[in-house]
């Protein structure tokens, strides 16, 4: 199977011709032609740092949903609105990210992002009220919104021959983020006097370090060197391109969504679940965080499985068998085979990442893919909203867990054939 440097005639049909005698000045293979070494470096650990904010605010807050109910006095449908406020913050504001993006550039964006997240995380947690905690956390979600969204895209832009290597390579930190999140949450608040504020709160100092290396790329709205600005799509082709026409755009905005759903229903209610069962909170915590860890090695590893396959339905297929297993299993024993349900979670919960590669190799050029991931992320979080809010309601109203179960097990068929759709090989602009 060809490795990712073939792929890109098929993911960048419009870059320019390589000749074999030109010198190459570059510390990544596969990065964009004549950029700076300094630069690439710069920006790798930017997405590293960035991708280990998009999570902690959403897991954090899952290991003590049970401590900020009582505090705040929410009942059982509030806490499911506020488990659905984080695919709704991206849904909502992940559509303005290409516009801020050709406004301001993708490097400033991100930055605001980052800074938006340390914000919202220092302010939630001491506002004392319920609406006032939604906005804080509105803020910080926006911010992860707008990242989610352009992180596919300064992949294409910077590492155009590496789009499954280097999409790994955040995903991996993506669910690193999300699984320290959702392990240490509950102990560092315990170590810190028990108080839910402060074990909120210090994960705004990760945000407020990821700040700073995009500070040095806020002044970044220039193309790569060597190619088109994808960001910003030319004339004739920004009207020409209707996504909305491409099946493969439908089918990808749709896995998107019910993976998405999986996720953040994972991420808001399982400890809970476990903690119903009769597992401590601090196991609970923990079969979260192994839910969360498997996407530390997998997140690497299937990027770069998916972009080698002209078709990833397989891969979609045993993902979201994982799933059923896993689901039937907390349905059945939730706390015989805690672990084993954690696990099998973990790895359906993958489907994220594959998501994202397929982001980047449905489309050929950089304006396909800030569209694309635009579109496909933004519906998709458009229908993921309301999985957390009714599993909440049916909680609240059935008195136990197994209607919420069901809801999720289900769910698991119609992602594996929109994921089939999404996965053939073929691009938007083929479709558009």
């Amino acid at each position: 199977m060809p490795d990712d440097e073939t792929q890109t005639p098929t993911l960048n049909r419009d870059t320019p011709a390589r000749t074999s005698h030109a010198p190459r000045a570059r510390s990544f293979p596969g990065a964009a032609e004549g950029a700076s070494p300094w630069l690439l470096r710069l920006i790798a650990v930017g997405l590293v740092l960035a991708a280990l904010n998009l999570r902690p605010a959403i897991t954090s807050l899952g290991a003590l949903l049970e401590e900020v109910r009582e505090g705040l006095h929410m009942s059982g449908s509030v806490a499911g609105v506020l488990t659905s406020v984080p695919p709704l913050c991206f849904a909502v504001f992940g559509v303005m990210a290409p516009r801020l993006a050709r406004r301001f550039g993708a490097g400033a964006v991100v930055c605001a992002g980052m800074a938006a997240i340390a914000v919202g995380l220092v302010v939630r947690p001491y506002i004392g009220s319920t609406a006032g905690f939604l906005a804080a956390s509105a803020l910080a979600l926006m911010g992860i919104a707008v990242s989610n969204i352009l992180m596919p895209v300064i992949v294409k832009r910077w590492f155009p021959d590496r789009v499954g290597t280097m999409t790994g390579l955040y995903s991996m930190a993506l669910a690193l983020g999300t699984a320290l999140a959702a392990a240490l949450t509950v102990p560092v608040t315990g170590a810190l006097g028990g108080n839910w504020q402060t074990g909120l709160v210090v994960w705004a100092v990760l945000a407020v370090v990821a700040v700073l290396p995009w500070i040095v790329l806020v002044r970044d709205r220039t193309p790569a060197p060597g190619r088109p600005e994808p960001v910003a799509a030319n004339a004739a082709e920004a009207p020409a391109l209707k996504i909305t026409r491409s099946r493969t755009a439908w089918g990808l905005a749709c896995f998107f969504g019910l993976q998405a759903t999986a996720a953040y229903i994972t991420m808001g209610w399982m400890p809970q679940i476990f903690r119903d069962a009769g597992v401590s909170a601090g196991t609970a915590g923990l079969l979260l965080a192994v839910t969360m860890a498997m996407g530390v090695p997998l997140a690497f590893v299937i990027p770069r499985v998916a972009s080698r396959l002209r078709n990833q339905g397989p891969i979609v297929v045993v993902l979201g068998l994982c799933g059923l297993i896993g689901y039937s299993g907390l349905y059945l024993a939730p706390a015989a085979g805690a672990w084993a349900w954690a696990l099998l979670l973990g790895v359906a919960n993958c489907a994220f990442p594959l998501a994202l590669t397929m982001i980047g190799m449905r489309a050929r050029s950089g304006a396909g893919v800030v569209r694309l991931s635009a579109f496909a992320q933004s519906t998709g979080y458009l229908l993921s909203i309301p999985g957390p809010l009714l599993v909440g309601v049916l909680y609240q109203h059935s008195g136990g867990w197994g209607l919420p179960i069901a809801l999720m097990a289900g769910l698991m068929i119609p992602q594996m054939v929109a994921g089939i759709l999404a996965g053939r090989d073929r691009t938007i602009e083929d479709e558009c």
